[in-house]
């Protein structure tokens, strides 16, 4: 925005001064005998005033048009730009630069042709002939640098740099810091301006969650910023096409190739559909919990009530909930369990276990 209002202030002083030139030549006794005709129509006095409302209307005018022909073009170049792999971008210049060499060796004979066409002629060998030449570089360019025995950048074959795209509410979750400082991700992470934009505006809610839990996840890419082991690029790239910030990750992502890291199920299941790589933190949460087999014995921290008549309930170092028979009498208590089945659901694993010796005990109470 800043950036914007500076560009309509030059705009309107440029194109102020440039409407006072033009209204001082026209009130200037010395101009031109067309522009005499003209200003001899007029009031003295509207000449006299004629530079500075000139200069007015220029002002304004350049203050509304300006960032339509600065700022915005550029936003959006830069934004197409970022879109496009530095090889392509390579072989469009070197086309660019044939394709100019060739239009300046037929400028020449194209130039002695008679008018109009000597005039012409040469501009649109120009245009054609550059246009020729990064289009045939850029849809040919692999196979043109193969046959010349070179390359378009110095990794080997068949590889590229490796960049995922983060996802809003994995931000948020805040999980993803600590998987990157394990080094389980060793690609560059790209954030799109339109999710940092999302998350900024759920740290503007006037909902107290939803704004605790946006101004979490900008303290998270504060965090990942400072202490990541690997490069955090905040990438200008858009789809103007999609609204919703989902549809221009998948989008995004297909365009670059390169996978979504997530939580979001929807996210996961849509991106999944289009044949595009997810890595679900919730899943890798899963995959390394530990295995529990009936029967084994472990301390648990019982927490609160169950759903059930007398349980209790815990969790273990890893997040997994434990249903503990007969608990709810033992709560902040930390007392041994024995697990008796572990059952899988769809928000992740629940282990149910009964206290330590319970059965004996039984036995014993029903022998006497």
């Amino acid at each position: 925005m800043r950036i914007e209002l500076i560009a309509r202030i030059i705009g309107a002083i440029i194109i102020a001064f440039l409407s006072w030139r033009l209204g001082f030549s026209l009130s200037n006794q010395g101009q031109p005998a067309y522009l005499y005709d003209i200003v001899k129509l007029l009031d003295d006095t509207v000449v006299m005033f004629l530079p500075y409302f000139l200069a007015a209307i220029g002002g304004l005018l350049g203050a509304i048009i300006s960032p339509h022909v600065t700022t915005r073009p550029f936003f959006w170049l830069r934004g197409k730009i970022g879109q496009v792999p530095a090889q392509t971008l390579v072989a469009a210049a070197v086309g660019l630069v044939i394709g100019l060499i060739i239009s300046a060796l037929l400028a020449l004979p194209l130039s002695v042709l008679p008018t109009p066409l000597g005039d012409t002629l040469p501009f649109v060998a120009t245009v054609v002939c550059g246009y020729l030449g990064v289009m045939a570089m850029v849809t040919r360019g692999k196979e043109i640098f193969s046959l010349l025995g070179l390359r378009l950048s110095r990794e080997k074959p068949g590889r590229k740099e490796e960049v995922v795209l983060l996802d809003t509410s994995v931000i948020i979750d805040g999980r993803i810091a600590d998987i990157i400082q394990t080094g389980f991700i060793s690609g560059a992470i790209l954030i799109p301006r339109f999710v940092l934009n999302e998350l900024q505006h759920i740290a503007d809610s006037q909902d107290t969650l939803r704004r605790n839990r946006g101004r979490r996840g900008l303290d998270i890419l504060n965090k990942l910023q400072k202490d990541s082991q690997v490069p955090i690029r905040i990438t200008e790239a858009d789809v103007k096409e999609a609204r919703e910030v989902d549809d221009k990750l998948v989008r995004l992502a297909k365009t670059l190739q390169c996978p979504i890291v997530t939580n979001d199920y929807n996210l996961n299941r849509v991106a999944e559909l289009q044949g595009i790589k997810v890595l679900n933190i919730n899943e890798l949460a899963n995959a390394v919990k530990a295995i529990v087999l009936p029967g084994e014995s472990m301390m648990v921290h019982i927490i609160q009530e169950g759903k059930e008549l007398g349980q209790g309930g815990g969790y273990l170092d890893d997040g997994t909930m434990i249903v503990i028979e007969e608990g709810r009498r033992h709560i902040d208590e930390t007392v041994e369990v024995t697990v008796t089945r572990v059952l899988q659901t769809v928000a992740g694993r629940m282990i149910f276990a009964q206290l330590a010796g319970r059965r004996g005990h039984s036995r014993s109470s029903g022998g006497r």
